[in-house]
């Protein structure tokens, strides 16, 4: 941990500055693409060495760059030192950028990789595997530091694309920005939480026929999921958790938050608990509150075949 934040307060995230990093193969270039296209300077495959220099002179009085993106990844060995240090030396003089990494699970890496036929950079002879593994070991440091963190797997460049516009256009709001993510643990976890919930304990409407073919976003499966005794109890417990953090993240500078709540499809439990969650979080005028649903649209064509939200 970086002890200077105990002793002085972050400077105030600056909305014209952003340092997109992350996993090679993770979707750095198509980060950097949309940026471009909502008309920000973006410098590409910048060193840690010069991004000083490139901030100082794109913010400098006559300069045209008002707002600045810069793309920097780990081809070299010093990487993850340099940006630590890089990231210092911003914080020194007063600029906090907004740091976005994007992220990966292992397997669509490797996918992605045998699409391009490349090799990683750390590979050095050996497995892609290998290589994968020695970068997320290097950046995790970075990753832990990072304000908006961006899971693509499983996302095409369009869903990509619309996080990224509204992250960004987000940025001139000073609010808090919580979005509550309903997932299945059935697909994994997504990489990108910084607080998940488990609603896998309810009992699950999938086996109820009435209430299989549909989802938690409707009110006949919200009600039989949430009006319930232990279904309030939980999510008075779990809204106490995260108004309990957010102050916490708000010294941190942390303005862009992800809550996940899980079950065991993403059918019908976590969306209802998500959706319930999000609702009392808004009655908070400092925060701007959405939800997604990671994994309804993969069951649209769900059942009987798919076998639904199954405990």
């Amino acid at each position: 941990m970086d002890n200077r934040h105990a002793s002085s307060p972050a400077p105030r995230q600056e909305a014209s500055l952003v340092l997109i990093t992350g996993m090679s193969g993770a979707g750095r270039k198509e980060a950097a693409t949309v940026l471009e296209e909502m008309g920000w300077y973006v410098a590409d495959n910048l060193p840690p060495e010069l991004i000083m220099r490139m901030v100082e002179l794109s913010f400098e009085s006559h300069s045209p760059v008002e707002r600045l993106a810069i793309v920097t990844d780990v081809r070299s060995r010093d990487f993850v030192g340099s940006l630590t240090e890089v990231l210092a030396g911003l914080h020194d003089s007063g600029r906090r950028p907004v740091v976005l990494y994007l992220d990966a699970d292992d397997a669509t890496l490797v996918r992605r990789y045998g699409q391009l036929r490349r090799t990683h950079p750390l590979q050095d002879g050996e497995t892609l595997q290998a290589g994968i593994n020695r970068e997320r070991e290097m950046l995790e440091g970075i990753r832990q530091r990072a304000d908006i963190v961006i899971d693509t797997t499983g996302t095409s460049v369009h869903d990509l694309r619309r996080q990224l516009e509204d992250y960004f256009t987000a940025l001139s709001d000073r609010r808090e920005h919580v979005t509550v993510q309903s997932f299945g643990f059935k697909n994994g976890a997504p990489r990108d939480l910084d607080l998940m919930f488990d609603a896998r304990f309810l009992p699950n409407p999938y086996w109820e026929p009435e209430l299989r073919e549909h989802s938690g976003l409707e009110a006949a499966v919200a009600d039989y999921v949430l009006d319930r005794p232990e279904a309030r109890d939980y999510l008075d417990a779990v809204q106490r958790v995260v108004e309990t953090a957010l102050p916490g993240y708000r010294r941190e500078g942390k303005r862009f938050i992800t809550v996940g709540v899980g079950c065991t499809g993403g059918q019908h439990r976590s969306p209802a608990v998500a959706e319930a969650l999000a609702a009392r979080l808004s009655g908070d005028e400092d925060l701007e509150v959405r939800t997604v649903h990671r994994d309804l649209v993969k069951y649209e064509d769900r059942f009987p075949e798919a076998g639904g939200d199954r405990k």
